[in-house]
């Protein structure tokens, strides 16, 4: 996989899970080399002027990894800290992920250098626009696939569809998912990713006799998925007793109330303990804890949905949880999955719990090029039944080869991406004589 000589890249670490993959896989040395390098890696400069006149130009990319199985796909992050590795591993997973979820896409991703939250509406559509400007003729309906990740949304995919569609001089409704609805959005793209772990979740917990009523949840990053998915879980009847965004968490062993916490956070911008009767909040007892706090609480379910890397070799020995959902992208790294093995904690990994994000993105994709647009109740029913085979499928090659479920995820993308690699043509062909 990537040059294992950069023992710093979060890319490298990432292709460490497939050093394992690769021991229950048959997968040609061609297929091997060509997973080992992203497709294209696309670093743009994109000037801005701002609202005070003054001209500031920021950094963008767009990384294509693998198109094997079909047309990029992936998110474009806004981030103070984006880098062009992350860029990369991001794309990386996203390979896996679609293989894995068996999607018509192969993997990509995108990324801009920004606080978001310092820029008004108007800088942050110019920057929208510019971004594809820049990138435009390396993205398309049939080459790569743009989608909404972290700190963008709804608004800023229809800014960059209509950038798009007004360059190509035509409507391009398909560049670009996780648009608003009457720009051809999908019914439940917003709640896709959350509604997708949450289905992982209600298939693989009764695996263990857990009881809803009974188990307790954390959630680290009370963002849109993480917040979605703590509502879920709540209505479920699980006690979800701590909930964290940025600038920390709270913690309340008796359960919090999720509704009234989305509601008085929305309202107040803070994240506290309430309870919410019509427009009247009260503040209910809780413990105002640290991001690090929350991840070690002695709770049954952890779900990282934050950002990468939050449990590595540093504070893996304190997580006490006995299953991790990863709704974020990478929250654990390659070194911390060995001391949580060793713990006996079973892992369920982000390409597959978090799948639901760009298998909702595909539905929409497939609707703006059909111009059939479903209902919500179809939309959420063809990704339960989609997140409810590809897991237990993971599950089943988990239990068949005696191997962990991240290691079974790899290979079951492994397998779907060996097979279109080496359709292309395999050494073991070229020097049959055939």
């Amino acid at each position: 996989m990537p040059d294992k000589s950069n023992r710093a890249s979060l890319l490298a670490d990432a292709s460490k899970r497939l050093e394992e993959a690769l021991k229950h896989v048959t997968i040609s040395e061609d297929a091997i080399a060509r997973l080992q390098h992203p497709k294209t890696s696309l670093s743009v400069s994109i000037p801005v002027r701002m609202d005070d006149g003054k001209l500031k130009v920021f950094s963008g990319y767009r990384v294509r990894y693998d198109d094997t199985r079909g047309a990029g796909k992936g998110g474009v992050r806004y981030h103070p800290h984006v880098t062009l590795d992350e860029v990369q591993s991001l794309a990386f997973w996203m390979t896996f992920k679609c293989a894995l979820l068996d999607l018509p896409f192969g993997g990509a991703k995108g990324g801009i250098i920004v606080n978001p939250k310092e820029l008004s509406k108007a800088e942050l559509e110019r920057l929208s626009r510019g971004y594809i400007d820049a990138i435009a003729d390396a993205v398309g309906i049939d080459i790569d696939i743009l989608a909404p990740d972290v700190y963008t949304n709804a608004t800023i995919m229809g800014w960059m569809m209509d950038q798009y569609s007004t360059i190509r001089r035509q409507l391009c409704r398909g560049v670009v998912t996780g648009k608003p609805l009457a720009l051809g959005g999908s019914q439940g793209r917003d709640t896709a990713t959350a509604m997708g772990a949450f289905t992982v979740i209600q298939t693989m917990l009764p695996k263990f006799k857990l009881i809803p009523s009974e188990t307790t949840v954390a959630v680290q990053g009370f963002g849109n998925a993480g917040a979605t998915i703590a509502d879920l879980l709540a209505e479920a009847g699980y006690k979800v007793v701590a909930v964290s965004d940025s600038q920390g968490g709270i913690y309340a062993p008796q359960g919090l109330d999720i509704t009234s916490v989305k509601k008085h956070k929305n309202q107040s911008r803070e994240m506290k303990a309430v309870y919410c009767h019509d427009s009247v909040c009260s503040i209910v007892e809780h413990q105002v804890i640290s991001n690090q706090e929350l991840l070690a609480l002695d709770v049954d379910v952890l779900i990282p949905a934050a950002l990468e890397n939050q449990i590595t070799a540093s504070n893996a020995a304190d997580i006490k949880a006995k299953y991790i959902f990863e709704v974020a992208n990478g929250p654990i790294n390659s070194d911390a999955d060995k001391i949580l093995a060793a713990k006996g904690i079973y892992v369920f990994p982000d390409i597959l719990v978090n799948a639901g994000g760009v298998t909702v993105s595909y539905f929409e994709w497939v609707q703006n090029r059909s111009g059939w647009y479903w209902t919500l109740a179809e939309v959420n029913q063809r990704l339960q039944d989609k997140m409810l085979i590809e897991a237990e499928k993971t599950w089943s090659i988990s239990q068949d080869l005696t191997i962990d479920i991240r290691t079974a995820a790899y290979v079951h993308a492994l397998n779907r991406l060996g097979t279109a690699l080496d359709a292309k043509g395999t050494k073991s062909y070229f020097t049959s004589g055939v």
